[in-house]
């Protein structure tokens, strides 16, 4: 589960990936994932989402997938993948920080 969690002047923004709206589904992490969608709801933060959650939502479960869909565009931030965030990932692998498996994850970071 990737989140990462800034702040601004008006809402805390919180970074998630597919794992975090998968969390809303599965028992061992459906109570702390309720919360994070009820502060959702409440306006209280903005979810940041990636062209990469658009390309994990591809393969996700059904109801994953559909999931973010009831909630309006204003309550996200959209950002694209840099050629940074590709070479950072490419270095974290080629430096063995993580494995090859993890690439998808190091382009989150």
């Amino acid at each position: 589960m990737i989140i990462f969690v800034s702040e601004n002047e008006m809402k805390q923004q919180i970074y998630i990936d597919t794992s975090v709206i998968g969390g809303y589904f599965d028992e061992e992490f459906k109570d702390a994932t309720l919360r994070l969608f009820e502060r959702l709801d409440n306006n209280e933060v903005i979810f940041v989402i990636s062209d990469l959650l658009d390309l994990e939502l591809i393969n996700a479960p059904q109801q994953v997938r559909e999931h973010l869909l009831k909630y309006p565009s204003n309550k996200f931030q959209r950002i694209e993948m840099t050629q940074e965030a590709v070479q950072l990932a490419e270095a974290y692998i080629s430096e063995k920080v993580v494995g090859k498996t993890s690439i998808e994850d190091c382009r989150h970071i």
